[in-house]
C-alpha cells in the first residue's frame, strides 16, 4: 500500500522570528537541495494547546494539513494529524517516561504504528545537560515489526533544518512532515 501522499525525501527549514516558529517544507533530490516547496507552516510560541497549520503559500491562502494537540499543557499529550478537511490521517505522542533519558515518540497512520527514538543515547542525555546548539539531533522511527518507516536528521545551519528520508512507501508525505515540525516545536521546550 503506498500513501496518498508519498514523498521519499524532503526538508524542512526552520525560519527564525520572535514570537513565531516558521517552517518551509519542500520536496527535495537525493543529496538533500530543496526542488519544490510542498508547504508552509506556523507554530506560535508558548501557546495552551499546541496545534501547527501547514499552509499552501506564503499568503495563507490554504491550509492543507495539520497537526493539534488534545488536551491542554499535557506533557504526555497525544497530535491528532488532519488533512485539508480536517479528516485524521495520523497521529503522534511524546512518551514521557521512556522520554526522560532518550526522547521517544509513538506515531500511527493507515496501515502502520510504531515509534521513534534519538538514534544516539549519549547526544540525548548531553542535550540535557547542555546547551551546544550544534548537538545533532536525529530520530529513527520504525514500524512494530523493527522495519524503518521515516527517519529526521538535523542539518547544520543558521536555524534549524532537517532532512527527512521515508523509505516506507505507507506513510504520507503529511504525517512525516508534521512530526518532523512537531519534533523541533517540542523538544524546544
Amino acid at each position: 500500500m503506498t500513501a496518498d501522499m508519498y514523498l521519499p525525501h524532503f526538508v524542512v527549514k526552520q525560519k527564525l522570528t520572535m514570537m513565531i516558529n516558521r517552517y518551509e517544507i519542500s520536496e527535495s533530490d537525493e543529496a538533500g537541495n530543496p526542488t519544490r516547496l510542498m508547504a508552509l507552516a506556523e507554530q506560535k510560541r508558548m501557546a495552551f494547546k499546541e496545534q501547527v497549520t501547514f499552509f499552501s503559500d506564503a499568503g495563507k491562502s490554504r491550509p492543507v494539513f495539520g497537526f493539534k494537540a488534545r488536551r491542554k499543557l499535557d506533557l504526555n499529550a497525544g497530535y491528532d494529524i488532519t488533512d485539508e478537511q480536517g479528516a485524521q490521517i495520523g497521529y503522534f505522542k511524546k512518551d514521557f517516561g521512556a522520554s526522560l533519558l532518550r526522547s521517544t515518540f509513538h506515531v500511527e497512520g493507515p496501515g502502520f504504528a510504531g515509534s521513534g527514538q534519538e538514534r544516539n543515547q549519549v547526544v540525548a542525555i548531553l542535550r540535557r545537560f547542555t546547551d551546544l546548539p550544534f548537538l545533532p539531533v536525529h530520530f529513527d522511527f520504525l514500524d512494530t515489526e523493527g522495519k524503518p518507516l521515516f527517519s529526521v536528521e538535523r542539518k547544520m545551519s543558521i536555524g534549524d533544518r532537517y532532512r527527512v528520508t521515508v523509505p516506507d512507501q505507507r506513510v504520507d508525505f503529511r504525517v512525516a512532515a508534521a512530526i518532523a515540525v512537531g519534533l523541533d516545536a517540542l523538544m524546544s521546550r
